[in-house]
């Protein structure tokens, strides 16, 4: 039954508490060292940086007290996508540097450079998925939404809902978990009726034609769910961010300067190995 455990290898929207350094940092610091590291990694197009950065979001895990395995775990479902991705890059986008052949079946040409876009994408994603997972693993969702709202706090002047927009933020993640546990129960509930959800087959497009039967049930029970949630909000009153007083006020450290500044060192970092080419280096001295 193990491989109707979607809860298990889903970590965005879930919180580990392990009393880490990482852990006690401002929310407002570890929202923002979250956008600079999302802006690092898309923009940048080095291999050398996303290794570095890879090196240095296990380094983050391992001073967080967050097993590696369990982080890595959100990698498990995205699997198919990330070979999809990588063969996508390989066989249809053309690249202006092709350099030496290695492989050519009529039209199907591997390059160097193939390779290399590949890699990239690949290593991208892994770094993506391990950052984010970092950051809900050691972040609890009250701590996200007063982050978020003192953050946008300033905003508030020009009329952007700083409260409301963190409160749909806190909520679009609480559900990740839970439909994930809807969808286990779901699938369970169907594959006990001989219901056959394309386990076992390593056709990832059968498996997921099987899996189509599971997404209406999840979808109504998705709308019963936000229904519920709104009618419990109306029921106590709320009337979102307007007047409203605040229990927690967040207070910065020294410590929450030097891991911001620390991470845009490392964003700088990456922007300056694209510059430098050192792929192109490197490539250069394996392939000639």
């Amino acid at each position: 039954m193990s491989e109707f455990e979607y809860l298990r290898n889903v970590t965005i929207g879930q919180y580990l508490p392990t009393g880490s350094p990482v852990h006690l940092l401002d929310p407002r610091a570890k929202l923002v060292i979250a956008a600079l590291f999302l802006a690092g990694v898309v923009i940048t197009t080095s291999l050398t940086g996303l290794v570095g950065t890879l090196a240095a979001v296990v380094g983050s895990l391992a001073l967080a007290r967050i097993p590696l395995r369990y982080a890595a775990r959100g990698l498990r479902p995205t699997w198919p996508f990330l070979v999809f991705l990588a063969v996508l890059q390989v066989f249809t986008i053309p690249q202006n540097d092709v350099g030496p052949v290695l492989w050519q079946w009529r039209w199907l040409i591997i390059t160097p450079t193939d390779l290399l876009s590949a890699t990239i994408a690949l290593a991208r994603f892994v770094v993506l998925i391990l950052g984010i997972s970092l950051v809900s693993l050691s972040t609890s969702t009250t701590e996200i939404t007063h982050g978020v709202e003192h953050l946008l706090r300033p905003l508030g002047r020009i009329g952007l809902p700083a409260h409301e927009f963190a409160l749909t933020l806190v909520i679009a993640l609480r559900f990740v978990p839970i439909m994930a546990l809807e969808a286990e129960r779901i699938a369970k509930a169907q594959a006990s009726r001989g219901a056959d959800l394309g386990y076992g087959r390593m056709n990832p497009l059968k498996r997921a034609r099987h899996m189509l039967p599971l997404l209406i049930p999840l979808f109504v029970t998705a709308l019963r769910r936000a229904e519920t949630l709104v009618m419990a909000m109306e029921a106590r009153c709320y009337m979102g961010g307007q007047g409203r007083t605040h229990l927690v006020h967040l207070q910065a450290s020294w410590k929450d300067g030097m891991a911001v500044l620390i991470v845009a060192l490392l964003v700088a970092a990456l922007i300056a190995a694209a510059r430098l080419n050192l792929d192109g280096r490197l490539w250069q001295g394996l392939f000639g």
